[in-house]
């Protein structure tokens, strides 16, 4: 909407300024707008560096609660069952247990009458 001021448009507002406050006020006028300046341009880093900061704390908290809590390490084992492992690893290096053959099934007697294919009794 409105461009850049120029040289020509800074002279014609300088110009108008001594012309309303007079030249004893202009000085007062102009350090008192340059201390106005000064504190809006303060106040907005504080408002922008509080604003960071407030974020980065946030974002800093968003990423403890995101990461995984490590799981508590487990107990170490008992000397006996540390012993126990040894010695079936030695066992297991001198020779294969044999398999045990699978035990018969129980076969019924063809005379019964539940058992019957037929179904008749």
């Amino acid at each position: 909407m409105f461009g850049t001021i120029g040289t020509m448009e800074l002279v014609v507002i300088l110009v108008i300024a001594l012309m309303v406050f007079g030249p004893r006020k202009l000085p007062e006028l102009g350090r008192s707008i340059g201390k106005s300046l000064g504190e809006f341009k303060r106040a907005s880093n504080d408002l922008r560096n509080t604003l960071e900061e407030e974020i980065h704390v946030e974002e800093h908290t968003q990423r403890e609660a995101a990461k995984p809590t490590p799981a508590p390490s487990p107990a170490p084992a008992p000397l006996d069952a540390i012993h126990g492992e040894e010695e079936e690893a030695r066992s297991d290096d001198a020779e294969p247990a044999p398999v045990p053959s699978p035990a018969p099934l129980p076969t019924a007697p063809a005379s019964d009458p539940q058992q019957d294919p037929a179904g008749t009794v």
